[in-house]
C-alpha cells in the first residue's frame, strides 16, 4: 500500500526563491495607472492647495483679501462658485503628472529592485532618490500645466496670476493607513516649502523671452516669499498637504500592490 503525502517520504528540495520581476513596460503601466486611480480621489485638495499657496502671493500679511480661510472653506468656495467640476480642475493634466511620475518612479525602483541593487549597502536609497528624480524631471512639464489650470477660477475668487488656458476635458490596509500618516506629517513639514515654491515659479506671468516675471528661480522666490510674507508663507497650504498625502501615498500603493500581484500571477 503506497502513503500518500507521508511526512516519511523524500520531500523534493526547497530552492530560494528570488525577487520576481515584471516586463518593465508592465511595471510602468502598473504603477501609472495605480497612482492616476488615487487622484481621481485626491485632486480636489490639490486644487485647494493650489489655491492657498497662491493666495497673497508677495504680499505682507493682512493687506489683501482672503477667499480661502481653511481647507473645508476653500473646497465650499471653490465648489459653490465654480461647481463641482470646479473641484477637479485640472484633473487631466494631473492624471499625466501623476501617470509620468509615479510610473517612472515605482517602474524604475521596481527594476532596480529586481536586479539586485538595493541589496548594495546604500542602493535602497541611491535607487529611491534617483527614481524619484527621474520621475520630476520627465512629468514637470504636465505639473506646469496642471498648476495653471487649478489656479484657474473666476474674478471673485481668483488668487495668483491667471493664465488663459482652456479646460481640456473631464498586507495590511490598516499597517499601510497608519505608516502613511506617520511618514506624512514628516514629509509634509519638509516638502511644503518646496511645493509652495514650485507652485509660484509655475504659476508666474511671463515676459517676452519666457522669462518669470516675479521670480529669477528657486533662491530668489525663497528669499521674496520669506521677506514679504514671513517664514509661514512658506507653509501655504500645508494642511490640504497632509490631508491629500495619506489617502494618496495608501490608495496608490494598495492600487499597484494588487494589480502587480494579478499580473504576476497571469504571468505564471
Amino acid at each position: 500500500m503506497r502513503l500518500i503525502n507521508s511526512p516519511f517520504a523524500p520531500q523534493a528540495p526547497i530552492t530560494p526563491v528570488g525577487p520576481r520581476a515584471l516586463w518593465p513596460p508592465l511595471d510602468f503601466t502598473l504603477g501609472a495607472l495605480a497612482c492616476c486611480g488615487a487622484c481621481v480621489f485626491t485632486n480636489p485638495l490639490e486644487v485647494v492647495k493650489t489655491r492657498l499657496q497662491l493666495q497673497g502671493e508677495l504680499q505682507a500679511r493682512g493687506s489683501y483679501q482672503r477667499h480661502y480661510r481653511g481647507v473645508l472653506q476653500a473646497l465650499w468656495v471653490v465648489g459653490s462658485t465654480d461647481g463641482l467640476r470646479g473641484l477637479q480642475k485640472g484633473l487631466t493634466a494631473a492624471l499625466l503628472y501623476q501617470g509620468l511620475m509615479n510610473g517612472v518612479r515605482l517602474g524604475f525602483y521596481s527594476y532596480t529592485e529586481a536586479t539586485g541593487l538595493t541589496d548594495a549597502p546604500g542602493g535602497s536609497l541611491i535607487s529611491g532618490a534617483a527614481a524619484g528624480a527621474l520621475g520630476a524631471f520627465i512629468a514637470s512639464p504636465a505639473y506646469l500645466v496642471k498648476t495653471h489650470l487649478q489656479a484657474q477660477t473666476v474674478a471673485a475668487i481668483a488668487v495668483g496670476h491667471q493664465h488663459n488656458h482652456q479646460w481640456f476635458g473631464p498586507h495590511s490596509c490598516l499597517t499601510a493607513l497608519i505608516a502613511a500618516m506617520i511618514s506624512g506629517v514628516a514629509v509634509t513639514i519638509t516638502m511644503t516649502p518646496f511645493d509652495v515654491i514650485s507652485t509660484r515659479l509655475y504659476n508666474q506671468p511671463v515676459d517676452e523671452f519666457k522669462r518669470g516675471r516675479l521670480y529669477c528661480g528657486f533662491v530668489d522666490c525663497l528669499m521674496k516669499v520669506c521677506a514679504t510674507e514671513g517664514i509661514l508663507g512658506l507653509y501655504k497650504g500645508m494642511t490640504p498637504v497632509f490631508v491629500r498625502l495619506a489617502p494618496h501615498t495608501v490608495l496608490s500603493m494598495l492600487i499597484w500592490d494588487v494589480l502587480r500581484q494579478r499580473a504576476l500571477l497571469y504571468r505564471h
